[in-house]
């Protein structure tokens, strides 16, 4: 099969992009509905004349359960968690699981990330966040005054510097000193991991895909300039930059967002623009396509421009993790809260209406006048202490306005019923409720109550950190062991600690720790502190189910429940008694092999000694048994044996 052509790689696209979701069809037209109840934009049925409140259920549901979720994943710097497989691993998990958490607290700004992560997957079905490897240049213009020679030569001996501007001056001193004013660019390529939030109507997916891994077409739609494009390191023609769009320049939803307050600009951007600011839509596609005609399709990133092929590269994952707090099965776009309230929302909106207009009604209900028997200007005047001329008695009648029903007042009670029983943020859970808290009422009956009413924010809780959230910490984890420097510092609880990267394991779990599931941080201040009692009665009471490092982690994790950041300015990790290294064993061995050699030659010194010992008294003894002998005969005049 034939490498395809680019005009039949741009066909396809276009194909694709045509028939995803979230190309003006009817779900980017509930998302546009959302967001207009999110802001509290009128229906479109208000009456000239009467009550036009709107109703704000979908914003109070959605601002009541970021706060829980925000909690749960953004209020400590320990967000993920990797799980070494084996013991040799257990230095690296750890390792990589701080870098994790460096990366997601301090590098990306996790917070901001995550909030609007969570608003968009709330409010419009699914929110969508890219994490990609960022090694663009950066070119940073610097001006400096009044420099000397020396000054001036140490600045200009980096490779990475290029000068725009120099001017000298000297003094008129008899040794003149001159002077440098220079302006430099500063040219620095460092890699980092970079998490951005995509909107909801930048995002394509093809209809038939169930989750972005398994998806044949996934695709980023967004505006950039000439100016932009060239800066990635591509070369853009003005002129063409634009061309075969078809898209308008604002969506339905965008549109929503802006006319909340009217900060839209609505006119064609590219009219009348200077050629570096013109715009043009950017597709950043991913695509299953059979690039190289061996017959088995292959993941390809296809980056194109009007009807230009930026880029074309075949690539292992897809940038985005995605969330979805109500999932439907086997599809891909799932249900939102607002989705759930929004017909609540419509609902009280009418009754308050009907509420007002009656009220407005009984303090200016209308009249029946006789015609040209009342002065209708002074009937038109409504003021207090005003009268109004008649020219006969009973000229002017009231017409009665039917009172509202209490069940008027019960139908806005129940709405709010349905709304907590479909979205679980109660009125116990909000702090609301004065009667939660009666005299026999007991801490446990609240404790259970507000368990239960979490329920259904502790699944979409749940349902977060088991998808996209996890998914984000995979790729950050991927990311970082594929293009990060082999040593890299960073600053851990107030200590520079080394990374090594390239030195993970792929098959470390990584996971993602939630903070619901077992009541709030009252309750769970509360086990931990029976804990931490227990662990310190069974350690005073030398039984060895307790040592000093369990009680670090229960002190450190009541500290984190408490809100503290910064466990280590309060308590201290004790040191764990590491075993010897490698070269330290072989040292330790030879040493001890040089010992025994010692050894065994001092015992062959000690034994010679000795058997020179037993020599020289057997030469002693044999030289006594002589000189008898010789006594002997010279006594006896014959010769003598002794011995």
């Amino acid at each position: 099969m034939a490498k395809p052509s680019d005009q039949e790689i741009l066909a396809r696209i276009d194909n694709e992009v045509t028939s995803a979701l979230g190309y003006g069809d009817e779900l980017s037209e509930q998302r546009r509905k959302a967001l207009e109840y999110y802001l509290g934009q009128p229906f479109g049925n208000e009456v000239e004349g009467r009550s036009q409140v709107v109703d704000s259920t979908v914003m109070d549901t959605i601002e009541w359960i970021k706060p829980s979720l925000m909690r749960v994943f953004a209020s400590g710097d320990e967000i993920a968690k990797v799980h070494a497989q084996g013991p040799e691993d257990v230095p690296y998990a750890e390792q990589a699981q701080d870098y994790i958490n460096w990366v997601l607290s301090r590098q990306t700004d996790f917070f901001h990330v995550a909030n609007t992560w969570f608003t968009d997957a709330l409010l419009a079905k699914v929110g969508v966040v890219k994490v990609w490897w960022d090694d663009s240049d950066q070119w940073d213009r610097e001006t400096y005054t009044g420099l000397s020679d020396t000054e001036l030569e140490s600045l200009l001996m980096s490779d990475n510097v290029e000068v725009l501007e120099h001017s000298q001056e000297s003094t008129e001193d008899i040794i003149p000193v001159v002077t440098h004013d220079v302006v430099i660019t500063r040219h620095t390529q460092k890699g980092r991991v970079r998490i951005e939030n995509v909107p909801p109507e930048e995002f394509l997916i093809s209809k038939d895909a169930k989750s972005v891994e398994d998806a044949r077409f996934v695709c980023h739609r967004v505006k950039k300039t000439v100016t932009e494009l060239r800066e990635m390191g591509f070369e853009i023609d003005p002129d063409e930059i634009g061309k075969g769009d078809d898209f308008y320049t604002w969506s339905n939803e965008k549109s929503a967002r802006h006319a909340f307050d009217r900060t839209g600009i609505w006119e064609d951007q590219n009219v009348d623009a200077e050629d570096a600011l013109k715009e043009g839509w950017v597709y950043e596609s991913y695509l299953r396509t059979d690039y190289d005609g061996d017959g088995i399709a292959e993941l390809r990133r296809i980056l194109t421009v009007g009807n230009q092929i930026l880029e074309n590269e075949p690539v292992d994952r897809r940038p985005f993790c995605t969330l979805c707090p109500i999932p439907i099965p086997h599809k891909f776009y799932g249900m939102s809260v607002a989705d759930q309230v929004m017909v609540i929302q419509e609902v009280k909106s009418i009754l308050l209406r009907n509420l007002l207009d009656n009220m407005y009604l009984q303090n200016s209900g209308r009249v029946a006048v006789q015609e040209g028997m009342v002065a209708l200007d002074d009937l038109l005047t409504s003021r207090p202490g005003g009268i109004v001329r008649t020219k006969a008695p009973g000229a002017v009648q009231p017409l009665p306005t039917p009172p509202l029903e209490p069940y008027t007042f019960q139908m806005l009670g129940y709405m709010d019923s349905i709304r907590e029983e479909r979205s679980g943020m109660t009125k116990m859970s909000q702090g609301l409720d004065s009667n939660a808290l009666t005299s026999h009422t007991s801490a446990t009956q609240v404790a259970q109550v507000m368990t239960a009413a979490q329920q259904r924010v502790e699944m979409i809780a749940r349902i977060f950190a088991e998808t996209g959230v996890r998914d984000l910490v995979k790729q950050v984890f991927e990311l970082a062991q594929k293009n990060e420097e082999k040593e890299k510092y960073i600053k851990l609880r107030g200590e520079w600690v080394e990374v090594r990267p390239d030195q993970w394991r792929d098959y470390m779990d990584c996971t993602v720790e939630v903070g619901l599931g077992h009541g709030n941080r009252d309750q769970q201040l509360l086990h931990i502190s029976t804990m931490l009692n227990f662990a310190s009665q069974a350690m005073s009471g030398g039984l060895s189910i307790v040592t000093e490092e369990n009680l670090y982690n229960l002190g450190a994790k009541m500290i984190e429940n408490m809100g503290f950041k910064d466990v280590q300015n309060y308590i201290t990790k004790p040191q764990q008694q590491q075993g010897p290294s490698q070269e330290e064993q072989m040292a330790q061995m030879e040493m001890m092999n040089k010992q025994k050699e010692l050894e065994i030659k001092a015992a062959e010194v000690q034994i010679k000694a000795q058997k020179m010992q037993q020599e020289a008294a057997e030469a002693q003894v044999d030289a006594q048994l002589k000189a008898q002998e010789l006594a002997l005969e010279a006594q006896q005049n014959r010769p003598v044996a002794v011995g």
